[in-house]
């Protein structure tokens, strides 16, 4: 199946490269988390005590076709490529590719589609 897309965003060129080894398989999303600042606006180093470890935001880099129905029709995927998504807390998994951390979700799992 060659229907994925991949997106050439906001993130770095070292993600994309990882993304690519990657091609998510029916309704699969591959996601990047967003990584919580270490500096404040002001450019105050935060402490690591105040700085969340795990944010429930990412940005989509690919997905699968989506899932059929039992009528074998394909149904359409809820996020595309370049998407900044709200994530459950837990689930999905967690992968490593060229150094860069991963996750694969569902696209049923992925809670919100979080617009500007």
């Amino acid at each position: 199946i060659n229907s994925f897309t991949i997106v050439i965003g906001d993130v770095t060129r070292l993600t994309i490269m990882a993304a690519r080894r990657l091609i998510p398989l029916l309704d699969r999303v591959l996601v990047k988390r967003i990584e919580a600042p270490t500096k404040s606006i002001g450019g105050v180093l935060l402490p690591d005590a105040v700085v969340e470890k795990k944010l429930n935001e990412g940005i989509v880099l690919a997905c699968g076709p989506g899932r059929r129905d039992k009528e074998g029709s394909l149904l359409p995927m809820g996020v595309k490529a370049d998407d900044k998504v709200l994530l459950p807390q837990y689930g999905g998994s967690e992968i490593t590719i060229e150094d860069e951390d991963l996750v694969l979700f569902r696209d049923e799992d992925i809670l919100g589609v979080l617009k500007n």
